[in-house]
This record gives C-alpha cells, sequence and structure tokens, in this order.
C-alpha cells in the first residue's frame, strides 16, 4: 500500500480537529474531565452502528476455531497493545491456546512497552507477521485510520493465503479491498486532535470485547453466563470455577471445591460429574462425545 500524501492525511477522521474541545487547554481539571467523559459517552453508540458488521466478526472467528483454525489480532502503536491485549486475555478466561489466539504488534514485543511509531510504515514487516497464516485462519488487523500500510499488507498477503481478513478501524472510507469484513465504528474526532488511543481506541477494545466473547460463546466456551472453559491459574480463578460447579452441578460448595479438584480444575467436567453423577473419565469421555459443548453433555437446555 502507498503511504497517503500528507493532504490526503489530513482529511481522515482520526486527524479532524474537534470543534466542542477548543481551547481546551485554558479549561479546570473538573471542565477538562467533563469534556473527556462527554466524548467518551459517543463511543458505545458508535459501536451500536456498526453491529451487523461485528455479528460477521464473530461468525468468521467461530468458524475458524471450531474447525481447528487460529486467529490473529496485529496492529501498530496503541491499536498493536490492544491486539496484545486482547490475545493476552483469552487463555485465562476462556482457555484457549497460543496458537488458538496470538497477535503481533508492529516493532516486536519490546513496542509494547515502549513506542516505536515508525514501524507501522513498513509493510514487510506485515507480511512477515503472517508468514505462519494458513487457509482457514482468521487475521484482525486494527488500524484506527485505516490505512497503516503494516496492518494493510498483513491483510493483504493473509488473504492471498486463503484467510478470513477483517478490519478494525475508526475511518470509514478504508482504502483497498484486503478486508472481507470492515468494522468501523465512528466515533469523530478525538478530544486531542489525532490521540487515537482515546475514542478511536476504546471503540477497538470494544470491538475486541465482542468478537473475541462473541465467537468464544458460539464454540461452547460459554455456559448460561459463565465461563466454563477458564484455566484457574490463580485462586481468584480457582474460587471462580468452585461457584461455577456449585451453581451449575446444583452441588453445596463444599462438594463443588471437591468436584473440581478431582477434575484436575475442569469446570465442565465437575459440571458433568455433579450433574451426571459420573467419574472424571466418564465426564471427559462424555464431553469429548459431545464435541466439548457443556449443554450438549448434560442433554440439551438447563
Amino acid at each position: 500500500m502507498k503511504l497517503l500524501s500528507a493532504r490526503a492525511y489530513a482529511r481522515l477522521p482520526t486527524e479532524q480537529a474537534n470543534p466542542r474541545t477548543r481551547n481546551i487547554d485554558t479549561k479546570s481539571s473538573a471542565q477538562i474531565v467533563r469534556l473527556i467523559v462527554a466524548e467518551d459517552r459517543l463511543v458505545p453508540a458508535a459501536v451500536a452502528r456498526v453491529e451487523r458488521e461485528l455479528a460477521l466478526g464473530v461468525g468468521a472467528l467461530a468458524r475458524t476455531l471450531a474447525s481447528g483454525g487460529s486467529v490473529l489480532l496485529l496492529g501498530a502503536g496503541t491499536s498493536g497493545r490492544l491486539a496484545v491485549l486482547e490475545a493476552a486475555e483469552c487463555p485465562p478466561t476462556f482457555n484457549t491456546s497460543a496458537r488458538q489466539i496470538r497477535a503481533v504488534i508492529a516493532g516486536g514485543k519490546p513496542s509494547v512497552f515502549r513506542a516505536k511509531e515508525g514501524a507501522e510504515d513498513e509493510p514487510a514487516l506485515g507480511i512477515k507477521a503472517v508468514a505462519g497464516v494458513r487457509k482457514g485462519d482468521t487475521v484482525i488487523g486494527v488500524a484506527a485510520s485505516g490505512v497503516t500500510p503494516f496492518v494493510h499488507a498483513a491483510l493483504a498477503e493473509a488473504k492471498r493465503r486463503g484467510a478470513a481478513t477483517i478490519l478494525v478501524t475508526s475511518n470509514g472510507r478504508p482504502k483497498g479491498r484486503h478486508a472481507d469484513i470492515v468494522i468501523a465504528p465512528l466515533v469523530g474526532p478525538e478530544v486531542v486532535t489525532g490521540s487515537t488511543r482515546l475514542k478511536a481506541g476504546t471503540a477497538a477494545k470494544l470491538v475486541l470485547n465482542a468478537l473475541t466473547t462473541g465467537a468464544m460463546i458460539r464454540i461452547g466456551k460459554v455456559y448460561d453466563h459463565w465461563m466454563v472453559d477458564l484455566k484457574p491459574t490463580s485462586r481468584k480463578l480457582r474460587l471462580r470455577g468452585e461457584r461455577i460447579v456449585a451453581d451449575l452441578g446444583r452441588v453445596t460448595p463444599a462438594r463443588a471445591s471437591a468436584l473440581f479438584r478431582a477434575a484436575d480444575g475442569s469446570v465442565k467436567t465437575a459440571v458433568v460429574m455433579a450433574r451426571r453423577s459420573l467419574s472424571a473419565a466418564a465426564a471427559r469421555e462424555l464431553l469429548a462425545r459431545s464435541g466439548g459443548a457443556l449443554r450438549r453433555a448434560l442433554g440439551g437446555p438447563r
């Protein structure tokens, strides 16, 4: 992708001045906060307007994960950090593997902690980022401006390799045809002109939350409103797992704790043990026959 001219770049929605925050530097702390909060209130409404595209994205991710493919999130700067954050939070919440959900930030791991802004202008880095992508995978590019060369080159290469491609942006007119699905909540100009870590960043986080969580629900990692595939890697998560087993297994907290231990920390296994009066081995076998879906293993609706 060719770099935009200075004039074209200045016309991007994410580069426009916000008339509501002119002279913000003359305001008191309370007034500044009031302005920032008022602008932030616009973000959920903007995300709500792209529900159709979000649903398409959820479907794409669910198909990829259900068929054994992997999801790669990538971006530069704030967008890249949000991609990394989303990928990092999936394993403890949904017990995904490092292969199922992963992320790449332009400039590599050091860029998570120290900005390396020039990396976003390197298409070669984007192509390298998707080197392991295959047909059946999904690549999600996050780019507030919608024109980041790193992201567009990655999406183009991923599409060439047969992967599904999604672009998350705050620019409603992204160039190129590299994304199968474009999710573009239009949040308007930022409080501080061009600082897309603000509203655009918040919108991207909301979109990524919906994409990953929606996909995990579709593939059976949520039962009712509980995260039944969590990985109990901390005391908080172990206690949460026991509460889930007590609720879904319809047993006392003490019994839930014992079942959870017997199931080696698997919520699904412990719930099946409780509800079907099975051993851990028999519960695992039933879950396997049910494709890992707890609702199916329990015989349908709760």
